[in-house]
This record gives C-alpha cells, structure tokens and sequence, in this order.
C-alpha cells in the first residue's frame, strides 16, 4: 500500500529516545546527494529490523511548509538496520560534523514515520524466511548447543560455532546449525588475502573502525569438517553447508583441506548442497574444489569494475579478472554461480557500474545476484574510495528492474539456494515447509 505522503523525519535524543519530527519529511541518499524519496519506496520496517542514531550527525529532510531542504537541530540522525532478505535503496540523509567519529560497519538505510510505524527505503528481495526472528527460540538453540557439544566434544569447529558464533554473536546460520536446520556454516580459514577496508572480522590497530567480530584462530582439519557436516547433511531439511563465513579470512587458503573434506562427505553421503562463500581469487583452487564435488560459490563483492574492486578489496597476489575467471569456472563444471553484491546506492546504480554488472552476467553465466546491503559508514567509504564528486545514477529498483529485463533466467535473492531449489522450483518457498 503506496503512502499518502512522505514519512517524517526521525531524530535522536542521545538517550537511545527516538521522536519524530513534524516539520520535516524524511529523505533519502545516494552517494553524496541528498534527494526526495517517492512515496512508492517507503515500505514498514520489518521485524527484525532495528533504528539506530548517528552521533555527531544531523538528518536532513525537506522543510513541510516551504518544500526547502534543510537540517533537523532537534537532535541526531537516526538510520535503519533492515533484516536479511531485503535490500536498502536509499542511504540515511545526514550531515557529519567534522569531529564525528567513524560508524561502525553496518548499513544505514533511510527511515521515517508515519502514521504511528517506522518506515524504511527497501525492497524484500527473497521469500526465504531462513535468517526471520521469529524462527529463532533461544531455548531450542541453547538446547542444540549443548547436545551437539556433548555429540562433537573434541571438534574445534563445533565449540568456535557454539561459545563464540552462536552464543557470543548470535550469528544467524550458527543458529539454524544448532536447530538442525538449512545452512550450516564451516569456518576454515584464519587468514586472508585481500585486505578489505571494511573487513568485518579484522582491521589493523591504526584504522579508526574495529570490526564487529573476532576472527578464527586455528586451521581445522579435514576430519573436523567431515564430523560435524555429514550428520547435518544427512539429517537437516534443505541442507547446505557453507565454506567461508564472516568470522573468518579467505577460505580458498584452505582448499587443498576443503577438498579433501568434500571428497569424504561425499563418500558418506550425496544429499544437500556443498557451497563457498569466497573472493573468487585463485580459479585453480575453484576448479580442484568443482573436482572433487562443490555444488556452488558466492563470490563477493563491492563492484564489477578493476578499479573500484581494487580500492576496495586491495587484493594481495590476485587480480580483479581472478574473479571472474572463477565465476566461469563453475559454468563450465555445470555448478551455481553467485555474486555476494554489495549495493551502495548511489555508486552501484551508476551508469559504469551497471554496464560492468551486464559484462560480467553475460560473460560467466552468472546464475544469482545476492543484492546485499553494504555494511559501511557512506561518507567514509566515499572517502577511502576517493569519490568526492556526486555522480548520475539510475535508481537502485530501477537498476534491478532492467537486469531483470535483460536477464529473466537470473535469478535474485539474498541467501545461497539450497540444491532442491537450484535443481527445482526456485521461486518456491523451501523454509516454510
């Protein structure tokens, strides 16, 4: 249902109080320009979202009476945090005072207020209801924890997804591990070789960030991986384990250990879906991993273009066509190529960014977009980027729509696709059964 007119601007006290303001209609941002939002990309806040406010920032928003924009002195910004599942179209609209500290690396979507519920710029773009709060008791997954603990007491990787990914982080894939079901995450590997400005699992002393969550510290072996993965396989409905998480560097470091692992799980069993979560850097690691029997790969990143990908990831002893020629690989073995895309409104709906995405589609095969919210303060990534200038661009809906067009076999979503539905129905909704 479109609103009858724009949200309301929102604005922080400094107390964690949250308030609206009547004389300002919220806006939105992309890149460096603050612009009006159309009524139609106001969607409520889903449950499991949640609002923060932006220290030593002021929103903007566009003045009730005299259409002009201008700042809220009320008190700070407020953005939103938008669950899984749905992707940001517009950043927050904010001013930084120059003495305002760096924000933490999450997303920062536009929100505003209207007839008594938060309203955010967004678009679900998966019905998988995998990652929802709802699915989540805490005393099933404590109960989870200790029973598969008990079951694998001398695996490292089952205590580091217990006491620090589960219990520490609330991560949710940790979590659906503990209830047995769906994605089950296997962290490999505990060092990198890109060296990402908004690395979530490590930053150097001298960065002004930290990250959100502590690396693993060790090298699991193949026997580890095949302990705890097998069962779940076995037993979990839709399965899919995953290779390369959040809480650990590049998991292509690994792959002579991943693809022993591969070979024996699938001596054991040949149900669910084997995946990595990757950069993409070293194709031949790709191709041994699609020997020995991986399913499908995600590779990430923050743009199709050389230049932008390199700035950012900063990428040791691999270049940005390494990543490409992996995505090409898993065509050639028959497998499911993702990109885990990370959208910025404002830099990835430009005119370059969108032609670069349509190359790549084209060239690779390119199965899936996972359109993933960029979690980033947007000043200081257009600062490390070295964007000083606004620039065109088309829309982030508007962008999707035309890939779509272009492109109807392509399919969108937010989560790796369990092989029922890679080899199935894709457009069904597995996690409701």
């Amino acid at each position: 249902m479109e609103l009858s007119q724009s949200p309301f601007l929102l604005y922080s006290d400094g107390n964690g109080n949250i308030f609206e303001d009547p004389t300002l209609y919220a806006i939105g941002r992309a890149g460096w320009d603050a612009m009006p939002v159309e009524t139609s990309e106001w969607i409520k806040l889903p449950d499991g979202g949640s609002l923060y406010e932006l220290p030593g920032r002021k929103g903007i928003g566009i003045d009730v009476e005299t259409g002009d924009m201008r700042l809220c002195d009320k008190g700070w910004a407020v953005a939103a945090f938008i669950p899984p599942a749905h992707t940001g179209t517009f950043i927050a609209a904010f001013e930084t005072d120059p003495t305002a500290e760096t924000l933490p690396l999450f997303c920062y979507t536009a929100a505003g207020w209207y007839d008594d519920e938060f309203y955010v710029t967004a678009i679900r773009i998966e019905q998988d209801i995998r990652q929802e709060c709802a699915g989540y008791d805490p005393e099933v997954i404590e109960a989870g924890v200790e029973q598969l603990m008990q079951a694998f007491p001398a695996n490292r990787l089952v205590t580091h997804l217990a006491e620090n990914c589960c219990r520490t982080y609330t991560c949710p894939a940790a979590r659906n591990y503990f209830i047995g079901r769906w994605e089950c995450p296997v962290p490999t590997s505990p060092a990198c070789n890109a060296n990402c400005i908004g690395c979530i699992s490590f930053q150097p002393e001298a960065e002004q960030i930290t990250s959100p969550q502590d690396r693993l510290q060790f090298k699991p072996s193949a026997e580890e991986i095949v302990e705890f993965t097998v069962p779940h396989l076995m037993h979990a409905p839709f399965p899919l384990i995953s290779f390369g998480q959040g809480c650990e560097g590049e998991p292509l470091l690994m792959w002579e250990t991943i693809a022993e692992a591969i070979r024996e799980i699938r001596k054991h069993t040949d149900r669910g879906s084997i995946n990595i979560n990757t950069n993409g850097s070293m194709p031949k690691a790709v191709r041994a991993l699609c020997e020995a029997g991986l399913d499908s790969i995600r590779v990430s990143t923050n743009s199709l273009q050389k230049s932008w990908y390199e700035n950012y990831y900063r990428p040791n002893n691999y270049s940005f066509e390494d990543i490409i020629e992996s995505l090409k690989v898993l065509h050639e073995f028959g497998g499911w190529s993702s990109i885990n895309y990370f959208v910025f409104p404002g830099m990835t709906d430009t005119e370059a960014e969108y032609e670069a995405l349509r190359t790549v589609i084209r060239e690779t095969n390119l199965k899936m977009i996972q359109w993933r919210n960029f979690n980033i303060d947007p000043d200081w990534y257009l600062g490390r980027m070295g964007i000083t200038e606004p620039m065109e661009f088309m829309g982030i809906r508007n962008m999707m729509n035309l890939i779509r067009e272009e492109f109807p076999d392509l399919k969108f979503g937010y989560y790796n696709p369990p092989i029922e539905r890679i080899k199935g129905n894709f457009e069904q909704d597995f996690a409701h059964h």
